[in-house]
């Protein structure tokens, strides 16, 4: 079996399980760091695993862009060519070429949906997205070249990059939602879903990646109606495991919590549930309350860039967070937290830490990454140990 459930809370739809891979298995619920181009940001793979972490999750469009896809099947796949040997998921490349889009150049929601083109701002993200029932077409926006990804592309792209756990591609609507949009993103998926699912068992019986695993992705926005539809459409295709997509998309957390609630009823209990780019320490213990299995989020490494910290404040699962940057720690020789034990808790001082942001040196950053890496990974710990 890919997941069994061990224990179920009383309370709430939350459970404890063990999602089974190929390069090992993970105790849910579980928070899974980002590694988009095969790296975590500024850790190795030994300090990215002595933060806790059981699996990572890495970009399906920027590893097709840059090295290739065939390069990386050349090293061995993701885990020899990024020296990873636990479990690795790959998204399908869809967020990358949709949400950058949208979010840089549409000068209205969803102004791509219908098939119109988006023009580049001039950074390095994909533009003329074009939508289409065959796929998505775009321009890279590092030199322009155009590309073509359709859901069998996808299928084949994470095949060669040798993942445990690979996604569909599926199409999102952006925050404000709107019907239209929605009822194409569900329509859109459920077909790319169907084909993909067809390629995935094709490649399985020519014996590569056997091990790999295939999750489907629910979409509906922010309608109760959609997302039933989408959930009982993708669950009927019988995948390995479910992702909920179209959330932390710009929307109220209300939102948020609502598409995994419209979603769960309609999923098979016996399968694992993801949450595609969730999030923060309350939206994971929300999200988990909800019945579901794993996450996957920038903030902790992102927040750390910034100079941020999160600091459980004692018992339970309540925390702060800290800016080592302000003027404040200038002089404080306690550690980053007195609870933990990382090796930036354990070997220096606030002062130290902030002293380092403050002259930009690149060390602040490993050591508050790797920081933040572990207080997620407790807080998994906790939430486990509570159900």
């Amino acid at each position: 079996m890919v997941f069994s459930i061990l224990k179920k809370d009383k309370k709430t739809k939350a459970r404890l399980g063990i999602l089974r891979t190929a390069h090992g298995n993970i105790m849910t619920p579980a928070f899974i760091p980002v590694g988009t181009r095969a790296a975590v940001r500024s850790l190795a793979s030994d300090e990215i695993k002595s933060s806790g972490a059981q699996a990572i999750l890495a970009n399906t469009y920027h590893l097709w862009l840059q090295p290739g896809d065939n390069l990386i099947k050349k090293a061995g796949g993701l885990h020899k060519f990024m020296d990873w040997d636990g479990p690795i998921f790959t998204d399908s490349g869809g967020f990358q070429i949709f949400s950058l889009g949208e979010r840089k150049w549409s000068a209205a929601p969803h102004q791509h949906a219908g098939g119109g083109f988006l023009k580049n701002s001039g950074n390095n993200s994909p533009f003329n997205v074009k939508i289409s029932d065959d796929g998505v077409s775009f321009q890279s926006g590092k030199d322009g070249s155009v590309h073509k990804l359709t859901p069998e592309k996808s299928v084949r792209i994470q095949a060669n990059l040798g993942s445990d756990i690979s996604l569909v591609l599926d199409y999102f609507c952006g925050y404000p939602f709107k019907r239209e949009s929605a009822e194409k993103s569900v329509e859109l998926t459920t077909k790319w879903a169907e084909r993909a699912g067809k390629e995935f068992l094709r490649i399985k019986k020519s014996a590569v990646n056997k091990g790999q695993l295939q999750f489907g992705i629910i979409q509906g926005a922010g309608y109760k109606k959609l997302r039933e539809k989408s959930a009982k459409e993708i669950s009927a295709l019988d995948f390995d495991g479910y992702a909920i997509g179209g959330v932390a998309v710009g929307e109220p957390e209300k939102y948020m919590y609502q598409a995994v609630e419209f979603s769960v009823p309609f999923l098979e209990e016996n399968k694992p549930r993801h949450l595609l780019g969730v999030g923060t320490p309350e939206n994971i213990i929300e999200a988990v309350k909800r019945g579901c299995d794993t996450f996957d989020c920038v903030i902790p490494t992102r927040e750390a860039r910034h100079g941020k910290a999160y600091i459980f404040t004692g018992e339970g699962l309540k925390y702060k967070t800290m800016d080592i940057k302000k003027k404040m720690f200038a002089g404080d020789f306690k550690s980053l937290d007195p609870n933990c034990d990382c090796f930036a808790c354990a070997r220096h001082t606030r002062a130290y830490i902030h002293h380092l942001y403050q002259i930009k040196e690149i060390l602040g950053l490993r050591l508050m990454t790797e920081h933040n890496l572990m207080f997620y990974n407790r807080l998994m710990e906790k939430i486990r140990a509570s159900v």
